[in-house]
């Protein structure tokens, strides 16, 4: 009895004292970011075909839909052109703000306004990718992803480094202002009857909003550290309780995934690979497509090695060394669709949800070298980092605040 309460106060010491797997985290915003504003980039020429109001699924037909199925969206609150030009201006804005790490808190949420307000508008276009980038936007507006590899880490490492020196510690305006701004956004939004019946979204908006207002105002005006400690102690339990959503949500894609296979006769037979290599939507190398069909027992091999490793997945995450060899073999396979299919993005989504599954010493070692890449681009040599927040069971120290 002893034991097992001496194991339970060191699991919820360890869930309550640090925001787990910092640089896991990272590496996923960094990841769907990079996605979305790719992808927003890429398709800037067409944005008004996709999502806006040149497209097939006219306001009017998405404005019925949204009234059916309550789901969230700003393009919405008008049919304007210029009202979705602004909308997706901010997204690409939000997806840089969010790859960058600035303003971390703020830049999830509009992150994941864009991302609702876009794929809301024009549920027809998107592929499985999109609805990974659908539910992983929620996500991360509840964990603490700008811990490390962010500008809000430099500037933190910043201030912590004056005050250790006993400088002047310089003052915080631009997170007071986007805080106020916001508030007057939701204020005129709510007025105008914006919101209408989508309450999920605006809920979880407002509730975000003065959290970063109670966790500024704490950290100004409170006398003693305890109401500091406690707001740090609600953050970590929702990092953690989202970082371990985010894994559930990888490993319910690839085991859904592979069982639906299992049951399908084109999986069974080896021949679910071979016809969408022949379909010229998902030929973008009809040479190399013709050149991997041209081999049944290959088509055999990618059919069932595809199966086995979606159904096996979740069940190697108890064995590290299996695990890491399985990530390995997804994250090529993936890379392959990216190139053989033609579907760079939703590769690159998949990849993303792979990564917060990878070891931390691993994801040091492809930092240290994109840093040292970065010193050799600039031309000059490395400087030195202060160095982020370690792996839980290494320390768990380091962290960096509820930043707007």
């Amino acid at each position: 009895m002893n034991r097992l309460s001496l194991l339970l106060s060191r699991a919820v010491a360890q869930v309550t004292g640090a925001a787990l797997g910092p640089y896991q985290s990272a590496v996923i915003r960094i990841g769907f970011a990079a996605t979305w504003l790719l992808f927003l980039l890429r398709e800037f020429p067409h944005r008004r075909e996709l999502y806006g109001p040149d497209g097939p699924w006219s306001w009017e037909l998405a404005h019925r839909l949204i009234g059916e199925n309550h789901a969230f969206t700003a393009l919405m609150w008008s049919d304007s052109a210029a009202w979705f030009e602004i909308l997706y201006a901010l997204a690409v804005l939000a997806s840089a703000a969010l790859l960058l790490g600035w303003r971390t808190r703020t830049a999830s949420v509009l992150f994941m306004v864009g991302v609702l307000s876009l794929q809301n508008r024009s549920v027809f276009v998107g592929d499985g990718g999109d609805n990974v980038l659908h539910l992983m936007s929620i996500y991360l507006v509840f964990t603490r992803c700008g811990q490390v590899w962010s500008l809000d880490a430099r500037r933190a490492a910043r201030t912590e480094a004056a005050r250790a020196r006993g400088g002047r510690v310089p003052v915080d305006r631009v997170g007071p202002v986007l805080w106020a701004v916001s508030g007057v956004a939701l204020v005129v939004v709510a007025l105008t009857g914006g919101f209408g019946s989508a309450w999920p979204v605006p809920t979880l908006l407002w509730t975000t909003w003065a959290c970063l207002g109670l966790w500024w105002a704490a950290g100004r005006w409170a006398r003693s550290p305890q109401p500091r400690m406690l707001l740090d102690v609600i953050a970590n339990v929702l990092h953690n309780g989202a970082l371990l959503v985010i894994m559930a949500e990888a490993c319910l894609i690839y085991a859904t995934a592979g069982w639906y296979k299992i049951q399908g006769s084109r999986w069974q037979d080896g021949t679910a690979v071979y016809y969408p290599l022949h379909l010229d939507y998902f030929s973008p190398w009809p040479g190399l497509a013709a050149l991997m069909s041209a081999s049944g027992t290959l088509m055999m091999l990618v059919a069932y090695g595809t199966v086995m490793m979606q159904v096996a997945f979740p069940f190697t995450l108890f064995n590290r060394r299996v695990k890491n060899v399985l990530l390995v073999l997804m994250i090529a396979e993936h890379a392959a669709i990216a190139v053989v299919l033609g579907l760079p993005f939703f590769s690159l989504a998949m990849i993303t949800a792979d990564a917060v599954f990878l070891p931390t010493t691993f994801l040091l070692l492809v930092g240290g070298g994109v840093a040292r890449a970065r010193a050799r681009l600039l031309g000059r040599g490395a400087r030195p980092t202060v160095p982020g927040p370690r792996a839980p069971e290494e320390d768990a120290a380091g962290r960096v605040g509820f930043t707007a």
